[in-house]
């Protein structure tokens, strides 16, 4: 019994030592790549999953040439098979269903293609579960970010990928965290850190995205805590399972994707010739230093300068902390060009922030601008507007001269007066001798100074009552016919020519806007002109009170007759309150020639030649007539009044009866 024994236990060396001299000498012309860098670490009990990379394009074309793969076992030297419910062999795929102790070593993979052979080892690290411990004893470290939504990755992905590739089978993951004490009273020999399930739903921080990747909302410090990830899957006919633990460490300081703020890929204009800069900002969320560089790029090209002696340079990079309304830091380069050309425009510049959280950026294109017409159009409606005061300004001084010269030059735009039935451009009227208010100048004024300049020097027609009046003619005949055949009529008075205590009888002469009707007032006018005749005895001058209510009918009511005032005198308020009420009106609205005026500029400025009777006159206080020439401010004033005058004709029958 004991000599059987021996025996079989030497064949069994005997034939172990032949498959493994075998598996040598077949392996003798194969490229070892020696020992593969990833490492399978597993505990008893979970599913291990080893995949050989010799299967890849840096080792041989896969998609064109055959190949093969045997695993082994560098134990044993044994070639590895399917074993039901322990091991599933599936290419370069190597599958522990039930992990044990004994399954830690190396498994070697043999790659066989028609012209090479490869051999690579993986490591397979099984080890015990800490007792009480939630999670592996080997775990993956990955980092999230303080104060900012950030996400897990599960290391199991892998996994899952092969299982859809190979078995078509779709698994399912569950997260666990790290949770507290259950039950703080137990012993500390039995006190144990139990793992949460993690689930989603209202009010929890959590998210699970395609399975694989944990989302936290609002990381805190608490959350740096391992999380495990389990996969359950069924293979085989076997459910199993396999974990990953993550130490997940929470970073304080951080930073996150930059943003660009400006440029805001805009339109700049700039004038050619100026210098130009223009700010790059870039706001990048974070706690502490964010490691961000930023940099300016034209055409694609960078724009590193920053020596202030090229044309085109950019500042150093600047940085500031903010707290509000947002943590984090600022950060600021400035483009500057110390001098536009032409190369310079229709260009996008580029700012660009690098981060290994990202690299946004925005640009800004830099147009010529257009000419500037502010200052030549504010110039030219500064000079319109000059030209305008000037033109205004000159015409209200000059704008007798202006319309007399143009009168003279253009009369072809007046209407010829020849057939419009008037003998006389003028009726003269002033206070006749014995009238009230009778001043030997003012007959002076309008039987020899009128008629020598309106009539001799400018040719203009007069009638003036008590020169030309028809010896034996009826007053009010004569003022009827006389204002018939007038163009105008030029009332002469002084300070006394109406300061008689019953000159309001004339004052019956209303505007029309006074009166109700027309009817009415010419009822009034009739009335005034029947009560003149009975006026004899206070009014020795009853052709003057005719006179002036005639042409005031006609001026103001019938707007048939243009009435001239021409005042010799200055006038007070006390003396003007006596004048008749209609001529106040007229004076009020039209104004008056005065001649007094002209008299007092001329005294001061003394400019006007005096005769001997004028000299005699003004030694006793009376006025100056002696001004004859048309030229005169006072006579273009008067020649502005008068009506415009046609082509004259001769009247032989009226000239023959003034003459007789």
């Amino acid at each position: 019994m004991g000599l059987s024994s021996a025996l079989a236990s030497l064949l069994f060396c005997l034939r172990l030592f032949g498959i493994c001299t075998g598996f040598r000498q077949d392996t003798e012309n194969c490229h070892n790549y020696s020992i593969q860098f990833e490492r399978v670490f597993s505990v008893p009990g979970d599913v291990a999953m080893l995949n050989s990379t010799l299967v890849s394009p840096d080792v041989f074309n896969i998609t064109t040439v055959p190949y093969n793969i045997t695993w082994y076992s560098s134990k044993s030297g044994l070639e590895i098979n399917d074993q039901t419910g322990r091991i599933l062999v599936r290419g370069e795929t190597l599958w522990f269903l039930n992990v044990t102790m004994d399954d830690d070593g190396e498994y070697v993979t043999v790659l066989r293609t028609p012209s090479k052979c490869a051999i690579l080892s993986t490591q397979l690290i099984v080890d015990q579960p800490v007792k009480g411990k939630c999670g592996r004893p080997r775990t993956a470290h990955q980092s999230i970010t303080n104060e900012v939504d950030d996400t897990l990755r599960c290391p199991l992905k892998p996994y899952m990928e092969n299982l859809k590739k190979n078995f078509n089978i779709t698994a399912s993951i569950k997260w666990y965290r790290l949770g507290w004490p259950r039950r703080l009273h137990m012993p500390a020999s039995q006190l144990r850190v139990d793992c949460d399930l993690i689930v989603e739903g209202k009010g929890s921080k959590y998210t699970i995205w395609d399975e694989t990747t944990l989302a936290i909302e609002r990381v805190e410090p608490e959350d740096a805590v391992n999380h495990t990830c389990t996969l359950t899957f069924s293979i085989g006919g076997i459910v199993g399972s396999v974990s990953e633990t993550i130490d997940v460490d929470v970073k304080v300081t951080y930073y996150l994707v930059p943003e660009v703020r400006e440029p805001a890929n805009e339109i700049i204009k700039a004038q050619r010739g100026s210098n130009f800069s223009k700010s790059c900002q870039v706001f990048v969320p974070s706690v502490g230093i964010p490691d961000v560089d930023i940099f300016w790029l034209s055409k694609d090209r960078l724009i590193h300068t920053t020596n202030s002696s090229h044309r085109v340079y950019t500042s150093k990079q600047r940085m500031w902390h903010v707290k509000a309304p947002r943590k984090g830091a600022w950060l600021e380069k400035v483009l500057m060009f110390s001098e536009l050309r032409k190369e310079d425009f229709n260009i996008n510049y580029t700012c660009q922030a690098f981060s290994a959280r990202g690299a946004p950026k925005r640009y800004f294109t830099l147009l010529q601008t257009d000419p500037d017409v502010t200052i030549p159009i504010g110039l030219v409606l500064s000079g319109v507007m000059v030209m305008f005061v000037i033109s205004v300004t000159f015409y209200y001084i000059f704008k007798i001269d202006i319309v007399l010269w143009f009168r003279r030059a253009f009369p072809i735009f007046y209407t010829n007066t020849d057939s419009d039935g008037k003998l006389y451009d003028a009726y003269v009227a002033y206070p006749q001798p014995q009238a009230f208010g009778f001043k030997k100048e003012v007959e002076t004024f309008a039987l020899h100074t009128l008629p020598q300049v309106l009539e001799k020097a400018c040719d203009y027609k007069l009638f003036i009552a008590g020169r030309d009046c028809l010896p034996g003619q009826a007053v009010v005949d004569s003022i009827e016919e006389n204002l018939q055949a007038s163009r105008c009529f030029l009332l002469l008075y002084n300070a006394s020519t109406f300061s008689s205590t019953s000159s309001s009888n004339n004052n019956n002469i209303c505007k029309t806007s006074e009166c109700s009707d027309k009817k009415e007032m010419e009822t009034s006018f009739s009335s005034s002109s029947l009560s003149l005749h009975s006026l004899d005895k206070l009014y020795p001058d009853t052709r003057q009170e005719l006179e002036c209510v005639d042409a005031m009918h006609r001026a103001l009511l019938d707007k048939s007759l243009k009435v001239v005032l021409v005042e010799l005198e200055e006038i007070s308020p006390a003396q003007l309150a006596h004048f008749p009420e209609s001529l106040r009106y007229l004076r009020k609205k039209q104004g008056a020639v005065c001649w007094w005026k002209y008299q007092r500029r001329t005294q001061k400025q003394r400019m006007c030649m005096r005769s001997r009777e004028g000299e005699e006159m003004g030694e006793n206080g009376s006025q100056d007539f002696s001004s004859l020439s048309p030229s005169s401010r006072f006579w273009k004033e008067m020649r502005y009044c008068m009506p415009v005058r046609g082509k004259r004709k001769v009247y032989p029958e009226k000239t023959a009866l003034l003459n007789e």
